[in-house]
């Protein structure tokens, strides 16, 4: 279907129908024009992503499908849903249209989730909302649609809780709960920004058969062009609340029209396998020797082993990228690096020190030399302090500067390290965009001069650009400065671009280490030969063509 088509007159049978959208929000600051005169539709039974960079709209156009707007929003044109014009609907109306006839996958699923209650009674509670059934026949309902989304074991966990879960179970269950009431559309807003690369392509998979098996149309809002080039039959761009390409999935990624298309696919990290020279041998700044980190039981249940016998080194000005899927033991480590976890086994010596056994008063000294850069830097600042008090904090706290105002100097020349203007050290952390917090965290963690910077998962929140100016941002600080990091994260196309050498952990222990151009380019463990089929690449042809590749591999 083109774009003319697809902006032309309404099709009857479309599943969502969206017509000359226009939604604004009264702020304090004035008016903020969100959406801009957008119109598109979806038919039944395809997919079509909504793509673009935070505050192009995209999440504002697909909420009004459901009516999820803000009281702080004024929405004129028309949304149909089968039919029914969402935006003039009544609060009745839409509390029968939620559910039934379009539903929503939300980002985070543990958010989206109830914690108090178990996940068979917040599936039923969509059942006992629009349909009369006995508490026996939801909870069978639940089992069911359970089953169909890959729980295993469904008749025993549909009476787990939430926390019972793994993230990417969390997020079947959420999608569980979005077809219980089989609706017409799927509104999956970032369903798979938080999770691995094998987890997302899992749950890339099941949206596909709720696509293939259900009939269901999807509406996917995403910024990673591979989750696209994976799951879209077409693809709709927007930029600053303007649509400014439509295009079925293969065409736009084989000829962009728009120059915003051209950026956005030019930003996407790939694995390039770039073989980079290692920094000259010396001593290292961190040494590993058949760690061990154990959590201690509670009420009577054995500890878990959370890092077992783990072996490496780092060195001064390497970049070390440690990847794995969550409960790898990737961020246990670099917590233990920093003196935030108790090692309970083995060695790990950092900076002279050993972390085994470590006395608070041994280590303080060092912790100056230790930077770190946390995954979302909008909870690590403080909401209450300005950018330039939340830089200064290090420098107050190992009393290399008085107060704030003594460190503002060393603060201007750090905002300018990272590319921020001196004046948005007067800004408070939410008037920041999520890229420009992640640059301010990078400013923070670089006050002292570390020796050492520990950066946990620091692009995964990151718009796709944003995300490729950070870390081109880092590779030019860590040749500057020549500081050593332990890059944590689970996306293999990020190590490439920075990594000297890699670590691969799985389930607490090593699977594979050495130079990172050896490692991504011919992997030797089934596991990370694994972790690398399972990457989306921003290519709709290969993407078909290593979906094929698992699914043999799998039938094998």
């Amino acid at each position: 279907m083109s774009a003319t088509q697809t902006t032309g007159a309404a099709s009857t049978d479309a599943a969502v129908d969206i017509r000359d959208l226009d939604v604004v929000f009264t702020t304090d600051g004035g008016d903020v024009h969100a959406v801009d005169h957008v119109s598109l539709q979806v038919q039944p039974g395809e997919v079509l992503a909504i793509v673009g960079e935070s505050g192009s709209g995209k999440t504002v156009t697909a909420r009004t499908i459901l009516g999820l707007l803000p009281e702080t929003a004024t929405a004129t044109g028309a949304v149909l849903l089968r039919g029914t014009d969402v935006v003039s609907a009544s609060p009745a109306l839409l509390q029968q249209l939620r559910g039934a006839d379009a539903a929503m996958v939300f980002q985070e699923p543990s958010t989206a989730l109830n914690p108090v209650y178990t996940v068979g009674w917040q599936i039923a509670e969509g059942l006992r909302a629009h349909a009369k059934l006995s508490k026996a026949a939801a909870r069978t309902k639940a089992i069911d649609i359970l089953r169909r989304v890959g729980i295993p074991e469904p008749e025993e966990r549909v009476d787990y809780y939430p926390h019972q879960f793994s993230g990417g179970q969390k997020q079947r269950v959420v999608i569980a709960m979005a077809l219980v009431l089989d609706p017409a559309v799927i509104v999956a807003d970032e369903p798979t920004t938080a999770l691995d690369v094998t987890v997302q392509a899992e749950i890339l998979d099941l949206l596909r058969r709720c696509r293939d098996e259900f009939g269901t149309a999807i509406v996917l809002i995403t910024h990673n062009m591979g989750v696209v080039a994976d799951l879209a039959d077409r693809v709709v761009v927007m930029y600053r609340g303007e649509t400014v390409e439509t295009a079925p999935v293969g065409e736009l990624f084989a000829n962009p029209q728009a120059d915003y298309t051209k950026a956005l696919l030019a930003a996407v990290p790939k694995l390039e396998i770039v073989d980079r020279a290692q920094p000259e041998p010396a001593a290292p700044l961190v040494s590993a020797r058949d760690l061990v980190i154990q959590y201690p039981g509670r009420l009577g249940r054995p500890g878990f082993t959370a890092v077992d016998g783990v072996s490496f080194d780092l060195g001064p000005g390497e970049v070390l990228g440690l990847v794995g899927e969550s409960g790898s033991g990737k961020t246990t480590i670099g917590r233990a690096i920093a003196g935030l976890t108790k090692v309970t086994g083995g060695s790990l010596d950092v900076l002279g020190v050993e972390m085994n056994g470590m006395r608070e008063r041994d280590f303080r000294p060092r912790r100056r030399e230790i930077g770190f850069v946390f995954q979302d830097p909008a909870t690590s600042f403080n909401p209450l302090l300005t950018i330039a008090q939340c830089v200064a904090e290090p420098l107050i706290v190992h009393g290399v500067a008085r107060d704030a105002s003594a460190a503002r100097g060393r603060v201007d020349e750090l905002l300018e390290a990272v590319q921020l203007p001196r004046a948005y050290g007067d800004r408070f952390p939410h008037e920041l965009s999520g890229g420009q917090r992640q640059r301010a965290s990078l400013a923070r963690a670089l006050a002292l001069d570390p020796k050492l910077l520990i950066a946990d998962e620091p692009t995964s929140a990151l718009d796709v650009s944003v995300q490729a100016r950070v870390l081109e941002l880092f590779a030019e600080l860590q040749e500057r400065f020549g500081f050593a990091s332990l890059f944590i994260t689970h996306d293999l196309a990020v190590v490439d671009q920075l990594a000297h050498r890699v670590v691969v952990l799985h389930r607490g222990q090593v699977a594979e280490q050495g130079r990172a151009a050896e490692v991504l380019g011919s992997p030797q463990d089934p596991y990370t030969r694994r972790l690398l089929a399972s990457l989306p690449v921003p290519d709709p042809v290969r993407q078909a063509e290593r979906r094929e590749e698992r699914r043999r591999a799998a039938d094998a």
